[in-house]
């Protein structure tokens, strides 16, 4: 055997100290609860977001204004958080599913209050003037509902707040909103970013 070979050969028997194995072992148990802590974090979190998702599901729904019916109050395309309650007052933006979608509207008429629209737009409940400053323009619009008329059990009157536009209570499209059909309220307005609005 060469010099060189026996050499090599006691180079592969050296057994590593204690000292050096227990560093290795250290060094791997370290890895190992590294990585626990990140897999225990990666499923907390996971779980967080999940209840989150859960929980806002059930309190809120996060709609998108489609069209201009509730100019200029709500533009087209931006986005609206509603509080699921059925507890809708009058002058609330109301969110409701009519043919599949969910609308939104304002809460004008309550059941059992009498609603009148004269011909100027202006309108009435049980015989006073209704403060609209959120109406930019009144008008009477396209209305397929005699007035004066009374607001049945159970339902709501609402209108849209561009007024010469919107299909609404004053249509027989829409008709008077069932209780059944109401989603919630809008809380807030959450884009566009610069738009940001909350409601009581």
């Amino acid at each position: 055997m060469t010099a060189a070979r026996r050499s090599a050969k006691k180079e592969e028997l050296v057994i590593p100290s204690i000292e050096s194995l227990r560093a290795e072992l250290a060094r791997e148990e370290a890895i190992c609860a590294f990585r626990r802590t990140l897999w225990n974090m990666a499923v907390a979190l996971a779980a967080a977001v999940t209840v989150t998702v859960l929980v806002f599901t059930r309190l809120f729904a996060l709609i998108r204004v489609d069209g201009s019916s509730m100019d200029p109050t709500l533009a087209d395309g931006q986005l609206v958080i509603l509080r699921r309650t059925e507890e809708i007052r009058t002058g609330d933006i109301t969110g409701f599913y009519h043919n599949g979608r969910i609308l939104l509207k304002r809460a004008i008429g309550s059941p059992g209050d009498e609603i009148e629209i004269d011909g100027e737009g202006n309108v009435y409940i049980n015989g006073s003037m209704l403060e609209e400053p959120y109406v930019a323009e009144k008008s009477p619009g396209e209305c397929e509902l005699e007035f004066p008329c009374r607001v049945p059990e159970g339902m709501l009157f609402v209108l849209g707040d561009n007024r010469a536009v919107s299909i609404d209570s004053r249509s027989v499209s829409v008709g008077y909103v069932k209780q059944d059909q109401i989603v919630g309220r809008a809380v807030c307005r959450v884009w566009p970013v610069t738009g940001i609005e909350f409601w009581k």
